[in-house]
């Protein structure tokens, strides 16, 4: 069965006003139940590299073109399979996203959780890219609560290798308050008096002079307030609220900024969003088990006694993702600064249909000019992820790598990710957490 029984009730009898019908979900949701997308000469377990890159370009962003052009990456291809959310979240957008409009200043009317809109993008629809921001927006990445413990970002010379600096956080957290579709209670917590969306927190473990470093960033139902990101430096001892220019500054000396979380964690009303249309591309979404390329290992053991080994890296400075890539359903999305005097000219986001993610991100400077790529891999909840993460019907991060192609340089982080409502308590997502210090 494609639904649950009450997915099927649709194709039975008429649905309900606003409900979704079963056709819009199982394209939204099992995209590759049928079959996966089929490319002559694009097959899993090839190897893309220089000497027949450019058969494969069509199936690439520009900016990993080059890379694999100029021998600096290997792309594994592996197995298109589906990544399916939750029934819970699934049933959600059955039940409400048919209600869901714009307003006039670029917000949601009537949403209450799930996907706003499932429908496949209309090129003719001039909300087409504003809708496809939204989906991400209230996407499942790392579901209702998780939690990255621990996560290693490395910061790499491009052309020397050398490993410059390690920060391993030993929190990297997120939380919904509202919208939520699994663990209870749902959509919303109440009470909750500043209408918080969701909370994500940090926390530096090493190195030493950086340790206690904690950052709290605070986003709120209403898209057109913006966030508040508090500061806790721990040889300062004090937390200090971060101006709004300072989420795109580079975070701890890394090729991020803030507002590059996760794909992009700015206001989608900071942005003009405009969809570019549909393609078959090589996305970074694979099932870990079969991940054959091990980086560092976990210091302690997990849960269940064995060790965690990270994804590895390869391609020039050991700066890439050592793991395949599928074939799969993309959007193509640009996102255009509204502020002039914002350090990104624009975005190109390259929007995994199903999930709604953007694995892969085209960063350009004002000048138009390429400025980073920002690759982040996926692995599914079910395969090879952590075993808390079974059953969960979550966008499960595995690792990220944002390259700086102007500065020659790159930062890779390694995700050891798990969802679970019992992970950390409320209490980390406020100011009062941050000043214990740590």
């Amino acid at each position: 069965m494609r639904l649950g029984a009450t997915l099927l009730a649709c194709a039975c009898v008429p649905c309900a006003a606003g409900e979704v019908s079963d056709a819009v979900l199982n394209k939204a949701f099992y995209t590759y139940k049928s079959g996966a997308p089929k490319v002559d000469g694009i097959a899993p377990g090839m190897l893309i590299n220089k000497n027949n890159v450019e058969a494969a370009k069509e199936y690439l962003n520009p900016a990993m073109h080059d890379f694999i052009k100029k021998g600096e990456y290997e792309m594994q291809v592996g197995e298109t399979f589906d990544f399916t959310l939750h029934p819970k979240y699934i049933e959600a957008t059955r039940k409400s996203a048919g209600n869901v409009t714009i307003e006039a200043n670029g917000t949601l009317k009537n949403y209450v959780s799930g996907r706003p809109f499932p429908q496949e993008p209309d090129p003719k629809d001039p909300q087409a890219g504003l809708k496809l921001a939204w989906n991400f927006q209230y996407g499942r990445v790392w579901g209702d609560l998780g939690c990255i413990e621990p996560f290693i970002w490395d910061f790499r010379n491009y052309e020397t290798a050398k490993v410059e600096r390690s920060i391993v956080f030993d929190k990297f957290c997120f939380k919904r308050y509202a919208f939520r579709t699994v663990d209870e209670p749902t959509p919303d917590f109440v009470p909750n008096p500043s209408e918080l969306y969701r909370g994500i927190y940090v926390r530096v473990g090493e190195p030493q002079d950086i340790k206690g470093t904690q950052l709290l960033i605070q986003k709120f139902k209403d898209d057109t307030k913006l966030s508040d990101a508090y500061l806790y430096l721990g040889f300062q001892r004090r937390v200090r609220r971060l101006a709004t220019g300072q989420t795109t500054d580079a975070f701890l000396g890394s090729d991020l900024m803030i507002e590059d979380f996760e794909g992009y964690n700015g206001r989608i009303s900071d942005m003009t969003w405009t969809y570019k249309g549909s393609k078959t591309m090589l996305l970074p979404f694979w099932d870990r088990a079969t991940v054959k390329s091990k980086g560092r290992q976990h210091k302690t053991a997990q849960e269940d006694g064995s060790t965690w080994e990270y994804t590895g890296y390869g391609g020039k400075a050991q700066c890439h993702q050592d793991a395949p890539f599928q074939l799969r359903t993309v959007y193509v999305l640009e996102a255009k600064p509204k502020e002039a005097g914002h350090p990104v000219g624009k975005r190109i986001f390259y929007v995994d249909a199903q999930t709604a993610e953007f694995p892969i991100v085209e960063i350009y400077d004002r000048k138009g000019e390429l400025w980073k790529q920002f690759v982040i891999g996926w692995t599914h909840a079910d395969r090879g992820a952590h075993p808390i993460n079974q059953g969960k019907g979550a966008d499960i991060g595995d690792s990220f790598s944002m390259i700086d192609v102007q500065s020659r340089h790159c930062t890779t982080g390694s995700f050891r990710g798990r969802v679970d409502a019992k992970l950390v308590p409320d209490g980390i997502f406020s100011v009062q957490n941050m000043r214990g210090g740590d």
